[in-house]
């Protein structure tokens, strides 16, 4: 009796450990120039940028501004989760939290710019002046 106990004991902990799903497969990492296309070949996307405004001067052509730091949930449930999600920071490490969050939140197709808004620069793709907000 004691054996079957370990046994469903070790068997519950398996099944806990593999239905987590790994973070890499919650989104998908891509270089600047897949990141690109992959944005334009999508029917319904939205470019987000997770940099606080004091970052930005400078943004993807399209992109909106939703600060990592800003009311993320509210984001989350006012997009539709139909939507396919390109997001970005300045390196990749907050937009890969984010995604995590957006993930968590229903959406499944989520796609991290590797390397953020630096790595897009070295590659040469454009990027537009922010437009400011009127008090």
């Amino acid at each position: 009796m004691k054996r079957l106990y370990a046994v469903l004991i070790c068997l519950l902990i398996f099944a806990t450990a593999y239905s987590q799903i790994p973070d890499s497969l919650k989104y998908k990492s891509l270089e600047p120039f897949d990141f690109h296309l992959k944005y334009l070949k999508e029917d319904s996307a939205l470019m987000i940028d997770v940099r606080e405004p004091e970052e930005v001067k400078k943004i993807i052509k399209g992109a909106v501004n939703i600060p990592s730091k800003s009311n993320l949930d509210f984001a989350a449930d006012t997009i539709s989760k139909g939507k396919s999600l390109f997001i970005y920071c300045n390196h990749g490490n907050r937009s890969r939290r984010v995604a995590i969050l957006f993930y968590n939140k229903g959406f499944r197709k989520l796609y991290n710019l590797e390397g953020g808004i630096t790595a897009w620069k070295k590659e040469g793709f454009p990027l537009a002046r922010k437009k400011s907000r009127k008090s």
